[in-house]
């Protein structure tokens, strides 16, 4: 009865771990300088479900098979969802939600093919023009159960300071001032963004630059490092294994260092659009690579140079995994190479935070044998399970 229960439980968590990416909200800002100024989101349908990692995307083949009361539905779904997961702040006035307009957009699937094309909900709101816009803020609300993705732009120019904000924290003060002296910089033919640099660069002061970088760096550190840890347990579970096969540290390092290598080059390239591979096979791949190192671990125990030819080539799809994580963000080039940086650098503290863990769990088991007894091959097991599981169930979901 013990083990029944035991067993329904590791099937709950691995479910609770498989599944699409969890949805993200971006809030698009656009300030022109003829006054102009909106808000615009990007809202994916699966955001109305309990648990939308087990929804697959609202195609359009799927979408075009609904009546007009479902669509209907999802557009006031949207409107509740959006009173729930944000509010606006102008000119460091008083917290507000603008009333939005909600219709279906398409967009690209990327890897999937043209009949799977994506049906998102576009919620867009014309800010008031007076009294003018000096500055601009978001908050995410306590309630919402997603992130946030601030992103703006002033005059057409992409700003390249991003915020990824968890639920009821705020974005940075978006300052809109440049905009009143707009003429100005039309005459010299300089983007803002140039002419405020340069500026405070004369007066020794930090530059926007300097500080977009700072806040988007710090965004998807954070971002990465919790894709890892803690809502990343298959790369978890590899992080582990390589941590089974050995806890002596050359074996481990030389493992960690092989991984990160190559995951950082596929996430690199995959984020800058340079290889891309379909997610429905490097899901699976990622989890047979769980199995296979963690059945290494029982079937060939110690550390043989040719583990690291493993190592590097699983690591590889993990950085195609975690570049699809990244995309998500959809961040625009300005931001993009410190989005990436902060991002591949918080996966490593993610598991260099894991490896921690596992040696405060085990290192007061001295005896090399009774480690292996009781803690290498019973768990390279359950990790080996754990990824055999996973890996018929994205083959055939």
């Amino acid at each position: 009865m013990k083990s029944s229960a035991l067993f329904s439980v590791l099937i709950l968590i691995l479910k609770s771990a498989f599944g699409h990416p969890i949805p993200d909200l971006p809030v698009f800002g656009s300030f022109e300088d003829n006054g102009s100024s909106s808000i615009t989101l990007s809202i994916d349908t699966r955001c109305f479900e309990e648990d939308p990692e087990s929804i697959p995307f609202l195609t359009l083949e799927q979408f075009q098979t609904f009546s007009p009361q479902q669509k209907k539905s999802l557009l006031e779904k949207a409107g509740e969802f959006v009173q729930k997961s944000l509010e606006v702040r102008i000119n460091q006035s008083e917290w507000f939600l603008p009333p939005f307009s909600f219709e279906f957009e398409q967009k690209d699937a990327g890897e999937l093919s043209e009949e799977d094309i994506l049906v998102f909900v576009r919620g867009f709101s014309r800010l008031p023009s007076e009294p003018i816009i000096q500055n601009y803020q978001i908050r995410a609300l306590e309630g919402t159960q997603y992130d946030l993705v601030f992103s703006n732009s002033i005059s057409g120019v992409p700003q390249r300071r991003v915020n990824v904000l968890w639920p009821g924290e705020e974005s940075f003060v978006l300052d809109l001032s440049s905009l009143v002296s707009q003429a100005e910089f039309d005459k010299e033919e300089e983007p803002v963004e140039a002419k405020t640099f340069e500026t405070m660069e004369d007066k020794g002061e930090e530059t926007p630059s300097e500080a977009e970088g700072s806040s988007t760096f710090v965004s998807f550190l954070r971002q990465g490092f919790v894709h890892v840890l803690p809502l990343g347990l298959d790369h978890i579970l590899f992080v582990l294994g390589i941590f089974m096969l050995s806890r002596k540290f050359r074996p481990l390092i030389l493992q960690v260092s092989v991984f990160t290598v190559a995951h950082t080059i596929t996430l690199a390239l995959a984020t800058l659009g340079m290889v891309s591979a379909p997610s429905d096979w490097v899901e699976p791949i990622i989890a047979l690579s769980i199995a296979i190192v963690a059945l290494e671990n029982v079937f060939f125990p110690g550390y043989r140079p040719n583990r690291l030819l493993v190592v590097f080539v699983f690591g590889l799809i993990h950085g195609l995994g975690f570049a699809g994580a990244l995309s998500a963000f959809s961040l625009d080039p300005t931001s993009l190479a410190v989005g990436l940086f902060g991002f591949n650098l918080g996966v490593e503290f993610g598991q260099i935070a894991v490896l921690l863990l596992a040696f405060g769990a085990t290192f007061w088991i001295r005896e090399e044998k009774t480690y292996r007894k009781y803690v290498v091959i019973p768990g390279s097991l359950m990790i080996a399970a754990a990824g055999i599981y996973w890996t018929i169930e994205r083959i055939f979901s």
